[in-house]
C-alpha cells in the first residue's frame, strides 16, 4: 500500500508535469522466449480457445457492452490482437438493452462465450439472458457475422462438433446436462437433453468439452465451497464420468478484493446513491473464487498442450492466464511435472526451443491486442473493418444497410454501455461529440463510451471541450463501476463548474474553476492492484491538480464488469441538453516496460517478504536467513543472466546456489564451479540444479522456480529450517516465505 500510495502522491508532487504519449502497452511476452502472467492487464472474462492450421483464436464475455462477443487473434498464444467483434449492438428492441426507461441488463447481457471451428466455419455460442441461446456464424473471423436465436435453457456450455456430425452443448452447474444441437442452429434437438454428471460429483459450470484420442474430455470450474478447475473424462458422451480437480489454488500472489455490497431492497440494483453502498472487507490469506479458473484448453504447433484460464485481477476484474498442461496418466494436470495443479507466472513461450542453450523463435512480434490512445482522427484505414456487424438471422447483406453502425467507426477498445442511440453521437472535426439525454446519474447515462482501465498503474486523459453544454448538463471522464465516480463539468443555468463525484459516499466536491478556449483537462490516475485511485484536472494541459479522495475501488459481482474508463454527458434537469466533445484521450502504462525488472549483473540483497529477514549464504553451506540489519558481504547475490529469463546466483564470495536431491529444507546449498557453458560440457542435471527461470511479481517480488523439480525457492517464517526448493507457490497475501524482494547493492 504505502509503495502504491508513493507513486501516486510522487505524481502528485510534480503536478503530472511532462507526461508524453506513451507507446508501449502491457504484453506478457518478456522478449527472451518466456512470458509472464497475466497475458492482459485488463479484463477478459470467460475465455475459449481453439486453433485452426496455425492461428489461435480466443472469445471472451463482453455483457452489456456493445460490441460484443469479442474474438482475438494470435499466432504464439502470448502475443494477440483484437481482430473482430460478433455483433455491433444488441439485436433486441427491448428498453433494457438500451438503458431506457429505468431498465438495464448490468451483469447480464451476452457471456461465457463457446468458439468452435467446424464445417468450414466459425461458431461462436454464447447465452443473452432472458433470450436464450445464442450462436453467430462466419466463414471469416472478421465477419460478416449471422446471428442465429436458438432459444432454450442452455448457458454456460461447452459445444463439441463430434466424428459422426452430431453437435453436442454440454450446460448447466452441479447436475450436468447434454443436448443435441440442430446442424442448421435453429435450436436444440427436441427430447435429446439428459443427464450426464448428477449432483453430487463437486461439478460445477463453465463447460468446455474436447474429444481427444477417443476419450471425451469436460474440462470444468466450481467456486463452491472453493474454487478448482476440473476434469471429466469418459469414453462416452453420455457417460459415465470420472472426475478429478486438475488445478487449485493458483493467485499467482493475488488475494481476494473487497466485495460491493447492495443491500436488499434497493430500489435499482446498481444503486441510486451512495448510501446503498457497502463494502466487504478484502480477504488477504483466503484464495476463495479469486484463484484461476474457468478457461479452456488447447494443443499448440509444438504438441504441447494449454490451458487459458482467468483469474481476477482485484478492481481491474477479471483477465487471462497462459498455464502449461502435464498429461498424467491420460489426465490434462495444469503445471509442470513434481508441481501439477499449479502454475508457474513466468514460463517458456509455446514453440520456443528449450534446450540450455537454446534462443527463443519468435513466432509473432511483441504487441498489445489494442491501441488504448484515441484522437478520434479517424481516416478509412484505421477504422475497424465493418465486416463484424451484426448479419440477423434470415437478412442477406443487401438487407442490412439499416443496421449501418458508427460504431465501427472507433477503434475496437473502445464499448458502449449498453445499445446507444446513434443519432445522439458523432465524430466531428476530429473529436468525438455525445449529446445530453436526461438521467439522474452515470449508470443511467445513454451513450456512454467505455474501455477497460489497465493495470497494474496507469494514467488516462483526455481533453474535454464544454462550449456546447447547456442547463442541467454532465459531462466529463468517469469510472463505471458499482459504484461509479466521475470527475467533469457541471452546468447550472449559465454557470460552470468542475466537480468531482464518489458515489461510495454520496459525496460531491465542487470546484470554481475558470475555462481557456472553453477547454479543459481531466485525468484519473489508477493504481488498481492496490484497488485505488485518484482524479485531477489541468486548465493548461501541464500542470495538474488532483480533486477528491484517494477512492477505494472494489470488484463486484453486480455488473461482473472490473473499472471501466467513461466519456459521458447527460442532463440532470430531465430534458434534452446541449453537448460536450472529447479528444486526445490517452493512456500512460508507467510499469509496460519491464525489461528492468530483473536485476541482471546486478548485486543484490534477497529479503523474504514474510519475515522481512534477508538470505546469508553460511559458510556451513545452507542458504538461510539472517537479522534485518545484516548487510554483510555473504548477503549478496549477483543475479547471473543465462539467457531466456534463467538466471543463476553467486554469492559474493564466489559460491554458487545449487539445488541438491529434492531440495528439501538444508538442500540448497552453494557449489564453487558451475561452469559457463562455453568452457565446459554440464550434464540438463548440472545446469537445472543451478539454475532458476526468474519470477517477475513487479515492484521487485519475485519468485525463483527451479528447473529441476519445478518448485520455488522459500523459507518458512515459522519453523526456523533453512530455505528449501519445494515451495508449491505464493499463497494470496504473499507471506508463506516463497515470495522474496530484491534491493540492489551499490
Amino acid at each position: 500500500m504505502k509503495k502504491a500510495l508513493f507513486f501516486v502522491l510522487a505524481c502528485f508532487v510534480t503536478g503530472l508535469q511532462g507526461i508524453t504519449a506513451q507507446t508501449k502497452s502491457w504484453t506478457a511476452d518478456n522478449g527472451n522466449g518466456t512470458f509472464t502472467n497475466p497475458l492482459f492487464y485488463d479484463e477478459f472474462s470467460d475465455p475459449d480457445i481453439i486453433r485452426v492450421g496455425d492461428d489461435y483464436y480466443l472469445a471472451g464475455t463482453t455483457m452489456h457492452a456493445v460490441p460484443g462477443l469479442v474474438i482475438l487473434h494470435s499466432k504464439d498464444l502470448v502475443n494477440w490482437e483484437n481482430i473482430s467483434y460478433c455483433f455491433d449492438r444488441f439485436d433486441f428492441a427491448d428498453d433494457k438493452f438500451a438503458l431506457k426507461n429505468h431498465q438495464e441488463i448490468y451483469g447480464q447481457g451476452i457471456w461465457a462465450p463457446c468458439i468452435r471451428y467446424a464445417n468450414d466455419q466459425f461458431y461462436v455460442f454464447s447465452n443473452i439472458n432472458g433470450k436464450g441461446l445464442q450462436c453467430y456464424t462466419a466463414k471469416d473471423i472478421r465477419g460478416p457475422w449471422t446471428h442465429h436465436n436458438m432459444q432454450g435453457n442452455i448457458y454456460d456450455l461447452g459445444v463439441l462438433f463430434d466424428d459422426d456430425g452430431k453437435i453436442y452443448a454440454i450446460h448447466k452447474y452441479g447436475e450436468v446436462h447434454c443436448t443435441e444441437l440442430k446442424p442448421d442452429m435453429s435450436g436444440p434437438v427436441e427430447g435429446t437433453d439428459r443427464v450426464i454428471i448428477p449432483e453430487g460429483n463437486g461439478i460445477g459450470e463453465g463447460h468446455h468439452m474436447y474429444k481427444i484420442d477417443g476419450m471425451y474430455y469436460l474440462i470444468s470450474t466450481d467456486y463452491s465451497p472453493n474454487g478448482r478447475t476440473l476434469c471429466s473424462r469418459s469414453k462416452s458422451i453420455w457417460g459415465p464420468y470420472e472426475t478429478r480437480v486438475i488445478q487449485a489454488d493458483e493467485t499467482y500472489g493475488y488475494h481476494g478484493a473487497a466485495r460491493t455490497i447492495v443491500p436488499r431492497g434497493a430500489k435499482y440494483r446498481i444503486g441510486e446513491d451512495g448510501t446503498k453502498f457497502g463494502v466487504s472487507p478484502a480477504s488477504p490469506d483466503a484464495t476463495g473464487c479469486d484463484n484461476a479458473h474457468q478457461g479452456g484448453i488447447v494443443q499448440a504447433k509444438d504438441g504441447t498442450w494449454w490451458a487459458l484460464l482467468m483469474q481476477d485481477f482485484h478492481s481491474i476484474g477479471r483477465t487471462v492466464c497462459l498455464m502449461p498442461i502435464t498429461w498424467e496418466d491420460g489426465w490434462p494436470m495444469i503445471g509442470l511435472k513434481g508441481n501439477l495443479g499449479r502454475a508457474p507466472r513466468t514460463w517458456f513461450k509455446p514453440d520456443t526451443k528449450l534446450g540450455c542453450y537454446g534462443i527463443g523463435e519468435e513466432a509473432q512480434p511483441m504487441r498489445a491486442p489494442y491501441d488504448r490512445s484515441d484522437n478520434f482522427n479517424y481516416s478509412a484505414k484505421n477504422l475497424r473493418s465493418s465486416s463484424a456487424r451484426l448479419l440477423p438471422e434470415g437478412r442477406k447483406k443487401s438487407q442490412t444497410s439499416n443496421l449501418k453502425s458508427q460504431t465501427s467507426n472507433l477503434k475496437p477498445i473502445w464499448q458502449w454501455n449498453h445499445n446507444p442511440d446513434e443519432k445522439m453521437w458523432s465524430l466531428k472535426g476530429g473529436r468525438l461529440r455525445i449529446q445530453a439525454q436526461p438521467a439522474e446519474q452515470l449508470m443511467w447515462a445513454r451513450n456512454t463510451l467505455t474501455q477497460r482501465v489497465i493495470g497494474p498503474k496507469s494514467v488516462a486523459t483526455v481533453e474535454l471541450y464544454v462550449k456546447g453544454m447547456k442547463d442541467g448538463d454532465v459531462c466529463g471522464l468517469g469510472n463505471i463501476n458499482v459504484p461509479c465516480s466521475w470527475v467533469g463539468i457541471v452546468k447550472d443555468g449559465k454557470q460552470l463548474s468542475l466537480r468531482c463525484f464518489e458515489q461510495m459516499t454520496n459525496d460531491t466536491v465542487a470546484v470554481p474553476i475558470g475555462f481557456a478556449d472553453g477547454k479543459i483537462w481531466l485525468r484519473c490516475i489508477g493504481d488498481y492492484d492496490n484497488d485505488q485511485m485518484q482524479y485531477a484536472y489541468s486548465t493548461d494541459g501541464k500542470n495538474f491538480q488532483t480533486v477528491g479522495r484517494m477512492m477505494p475501488l472494489t470488484y463486484q459481482l453486480i455488473s461482473f464488469q472490473g473499472s471501466r474508463h467513461a466519456l459521458f454527458a447527460f442532463n440532470v434537469k430531465g430534458k434534452q441538453g446541449g453537448y460536450a466533445e472529447f479528444d486526445n484521450f490517452t493512456v500512460e502504462e508507467p510499469c509496460a516496460d519491464r525489461s528492468q525488472n530483473i536485476p541482471y549483473g546486478k548485486t543484490i540483497r534477497i529479503i523474504n517478504k514474510a519475515t522481512g529477514r534477508p538470505a546469508i549464504a553460511l559458510k556451513h553451506g545452507m542458504l538461510h536467513d539472517t537479522h534485518a540489519g545484516d548487510k554483510s558481504e555473504l548477503t549478496h547475490f549477483r543475479v547471473i543472466d543465462r539467457g531466456q529469463g534463467r538466471v543463476a546466483l553467486q554469492c559474493a564470495d564466489g559460491r554458487f546456489v545449487k539445488v541438491y536431491g529434492d531440495g528439501l529444507p538444508g538442500d540448497v546449498r552453494f557449489t564453487n564451479d558451475i561452469g559457463t557453458g562455453a568452457d565446459k560440457l554440464r550434464t540438463v542435471d548440472e545446469v537445472n540444479s543451478t539454475e532458476f527461470l526468474w519470477q517477475d511479481f513487479l515492484d521487485h517480488d519475485f519468485m525463483l522456480l527451479s528447473l529441476k523439480n519445478h518448485r520455488y525457492l522459500g523459507k518458512s517464517p515459522t519453523t526456523g529450517s533453512s530455505y528449501s526448493m519445494d515451495f508449491t507457490g505464493p499463497d494470496p497475501a504473499r507471506r508463506n516465505g516463497s515470495v522474496l524482494v530484491w534491493e540492489e547493492v551499490k
